[in-house]
Protein backbone atom coordinates (compact mmCIF):
# COMPACT_ATOMS: atom_id res chain seq x y z
CA UNK A 1 0.00 0.00 0.00
CA UNK A 2 1.37 3.45 -0.91
CA UNK A 3 1.39 6.46 0.73
CA UNK A 4 -1.67 8.05 -0.70
CA UNK A 5 -3.58 4.71 0.14
CA UNK A 6 -2.34 5.25 3.43
CA UNK A 7 -3.42 8.39 3.36
CA UNK A 8 -6.85 8.04 1.50
CA UNK A 9 -7.93 5.17 4.46
CA UNK A 10 -7.13 7.03 6.90
CA UNK A 11 -9.43 10.18 5.78
CA UNK A 12 -12.17 7.87 3.67
CA UNK A 13 -12.30 4.86 6.24
CA UNK A 14 -11.02 0.80 5.84
CA UNK A 15 -13.85 0.43 3.97
CA UNK A 16 -13.69 2.84 1.37
CA UNK A 17 -11.72 0.76 -1.08
CA UNK A 18 -14.36 -2.19 -1.12
CA UNK A 19 -17.69 0.29 -0.72
CA UNK A 20 -17.31 0.34 -5.09
CA UNK A 21 -16.64 -2.44 -5.26
CA UNK A 22 -20.09 -4.09 -3.40
CA UNK A 23 -22.48 -2.01 -3.62
CA UNK A 24 -22.73 -2.17 -7.20
CA UNK A 25 -23.22 -5.17 -7.33
CA UNK A 26 -25.51 -6.11 -5.12
CA UNK A 27 -28.09 -3.74 -6.30
CA UNK A 28 -27.97 -5.62 -9.72
CA UNK A 29 -28.53 -8.89 -8.42
CA UNK A 30 -31.90 -7.41 -6.88
CA UNK A 31 -32.66 -5.66 -9.97
CA UNK A 32 -32.35 -8.79 -12.38
CA UNK A 33 -35.38 -10.34 -10.92
CA UNK A 34 -37.24 -7.26 -10.33
CA UNK A 35 -37.41 -6.52 -14.36
CA UNK A 36 -38.04 -9.93 -15.26
CA UNK A 37 -41.45 -9.64 -13.61
CA UNK A 38 -43.40 -7.64 -15.62
CA UNK A 39 -46.38 -6.90 -12.42
CA UNK A 40 -43.75 -5.95 -9.74
CA UNK A 41 -41.47 -3.04 -11.57
CA UNK A 42 -44.54 -0.60 -10.53
CA UNK A 43 -44.57 -1.42 -6.45
CA UNK A 44 -40.83 -1.98 -6.16
CA UNK A 45 -39.54 1.24 -8.12
CA UNK A 46 -40.45 3.47 -5.25
CA UNK A 47 -38.51 0.80 -2.93
CA UNK A 48 -35.60 0.40 -5.29
CA UNK A 49 -35.42 4.31 -6.04
CA UNK A 50 -32.95 4.87 -2.90
CA UNK A 51 -31.06 1.49 -4.10
CA UNK A 52 -29.69 2.88 -7.23
CA UNK A 53 -28.78 6.09 -6.26
CA UNK A 54 -26.57 4.70 -3.69
CA UNK A 55 -24.50 2.82 -6.24
CA UNK A 56 -24.22 6.02 -8.51
CA UNK A 57 -23.12 8.14 -5.50
CA UNK A 58 -21.07 5.15 -4.68
CA UNK A 59 -19.20 4.51 -7.89
CA UNK A 60 -18.56 8.87 -7.83
CA UNK A 61 -16.90 8.51 -3.99
CA UNK A 62 -16.27 6.53 -1.51
CA UNK A 63 -19.02 7.33 0.45
CA UNK A 64 -22.84 5.83 -0.63
CA UNK A 65 -23.80 9.13 0.56
CA UNK A 66 -21.97 11.26 -1.34
CA UNK A 67 -18.46 13.15 -1.25
CA UNK A 68 -16.24 12.38 2.31
CA UNK A 69 -15.95 16.11 3.77
CA UNK A 70 -12.15 15.88 4.81
CA UNK A 71 -12.38 18.86 6.64
CA UNK A 72 -14.16 17.10 10.22
CA UNK A 73 -12.19 14.07 9.75
CA UNK A 74 -8.95 15.52 10.05
CA UNK A 75 -10.38 18.89 12.16
CA UNK A 76 -11.17 15.14 14.87
CA UNK A 77 -7.33 13.74 13.85
CA UNK A 78 -6.14 17.19 15.06
CA UNK A 79 -7.43 17.25 18.37
CA UNK A 80 -7.34 13.55 18.67
CA UNK A 81 -3.18 13.80 18.34
CA UNK A 82 -3.33 16.86 21.12
CA UNK A 83 -0.70 19.06 18.88
CA UNK A 84 -0.92 22.20 17.62
CA UNK A 85 -1.19 20.81 13.74
CA UNK A 86 -2.30 23.21 10.45
CA UNK A 87 -3.15 20.57 8.28
CA UNK A 88 -4.73 22.95 5.78
CA UNK A 89 -1.38 24.64 5.24
CA UNK A 90 1.52 21.01 5.93
CA UNK A 91 1.90 18.10 4.22
CA UNK A 92 3.80 16.91 7.45
CA UNK A 93 1.02 18.26 10.02
CA UNK A 94 -1.46 16.83 7.90
CA UNK A 95 0.59 13.58 7.80
CA UNK A 96 0.94 13.49 11.81
CA UNK A 97 -2.67 14.27 12.51
CA UNK A 98 -3.25 10.91 10.99
CA UNK A 99 -0.66 9.43 12.47
CA UNK A 100 1.11 8.68 9.50
CA UNK A 101 5.07 8.76 8.68
CA UNK A 102 5.89 12.16 8.17
CA UNK A 103 9.42 11.66 7.28
CA UNK A 104 11.09 13.50 4.65
CA UNK A 105 12.21 9.56 3.38
CA UNK A 106 8.08 9.04 3.23
CA UNK A 107 7.10 12.39 1.76
CA UNK A 108 9.88 11.83 -1.31
CA UNK A 109 7.59 8.57 -1.51
CA UNK A 110 4.51 10.53 -1.74
CA UNK A 111 6.27 12.93 -4.43
CA UNK A 112 6.89 9.53 -6.44
CA UNK A 113 3.43 8.22 -6.74
CA UNK A 114 1.88 12.01 -6.87
CA UNK A 115 4.44 12.35 -9.85
CA UNK A 116 6.33 15.20 -8.46
CA UNK A 117 8.99 16.29 -11.18
CA UNK A 118 10.84 18.99 -8.90
CA UNK A 119 13.68 18.69 -6.92
CA UNK A 120 13.19 16.28 -4.29
CA UNK A 121 16.16 17.84 -2.09
CA UNK A 122 14.29 21.52 -1.98
CA UNK A 123 11.86 19.96 0.91
CA UNK A 124 10.10 23.06 1.43
CA UNK A 125 8.88 23.18 -2.74
CA UNK A 126 8.26 19.97 -2.33
CA UNK A 127 6.23 19.99 0.72
CA UNK A 128 3.92 22.68 -0.71
CA UNK A 129 3.17 20.97 -4.18
CA UNK A 130 2.65 17.77 -2.06
CA UNK A 131 0.02 19.36 -0.25
CA UNK A 132 -1.65 20.93 -3.07
CA UNK A 133 -1.48 17.45 -5.08
CA UNK A 134 -2.94 15.83 -2.38
CA UNK A 135 -5.85 17.98 -2.01
CA UNK A 136 -6.79 17.19 -5.74
CA UNK A 137 -6.01 13.57 -5.62
CA UNK A 138 -8.61 13.20 -2.62
CA UNK A 139 -10.83 15.15 -3.86
CA UNK A 140 -10.19 12.94 -7.21
CA UNK A 141 -11.23 10.30 -5.36
CA UNK A 142 -14.16 11.13 -3.80
CA UNK A 143 -12.97 13.59 -0.60
CA UNK A 144 -14.90 17.16 -0.59
CA UNK A 145 -12.06 19.39 -0.20
CA UNK A 146 -12.09 22.97 0.77
CA UNK A 147 -12.08 24.53 -2.54
CA UNK A 148 -9.12 27.22 -1.54
CA UNK A 149 -7.04 23.90 -0.94
CA UNK A 150 -7.53 22.53 -4.19
CA UNK A 151 -6.87 25.65 -6.48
Amino acid sequence: MGIFDKIKTAIFGGSAEAAPVAKPVEPLKPAAPVAASTSAPPASTPAAAPAPSAPQTAQASPSSSGPVDITPILDAAVKKSGQKLDWRKSIVDLMKALDLDSSLAARKELAAELHYTGDTNDSATMNMWLHKALMKKLAENGGKVPAELTD
